[in-house]
């Protein structure tokens, strides 16, 4: 595997609660974020937010995406866990490999993603971080 691992959303929460520099990255778009809510991590009690960066814009991959990462305060090679977060597991998971690659990590990825899979009618009833009943808020330009 090219990445630290999968893990469950409440797999991920567990490992943020428990790990006190891991970071959690939110990989979706804008409008996603914008449109669907964010995950929350304020019930943690230690001042961490979400890092919000586009793993892949309308215009294909994010070309500062690990730029990106460094200006959130990531360092190659410092071993903080970094958790890739995206609508449903699987953007994440591009984001895991091209961030453990670069040195970030350990690296996951969350299964299920933020909104889960879909249903047999193509909504996304069946599971995911907010279904799970996970910390989640609306988003704030600027975060």
């Amino acid at each position: 595997m090219s990445y630290a691992g999968d893990l469950t959303p409440q797999q991920a929460w567990d490992l943020l609660e428990s790990t006190p520099d891991a970071v959690l990255v939110d990989v979706r778009t804008v409008g996603e974020w914008q449109q669907i809510g964010v995950p929350d991590l304020s019930p943690l009690d230690d001042d961490r937010e979400v890092v919000f960066t586009e793993w892949a814009t309308a215009f294909g991959p994010n070309p500062r995406f690990l730029d990106q990462l460094a200006e959130a305060g990531l360092t190659p090679g410092d071993g903080r866990p970094v958790v890739f977060l995206c609508r449903s597991g699987n953007r994440s998971i591009g984001a895991a490999v091209d961030a453990t690659a670069a040195g970030f990590g350990p690296s996951y990825n969350v299964l299920e993603g933020f909104e889960g899979d879909t249903d047999l009618s193509g909504a996304r009833t069946v599971n995911g971080w907010r279904l799970r009943g996970l910390p989640s808020t609306t988003y704030t330009a600027g975060e």
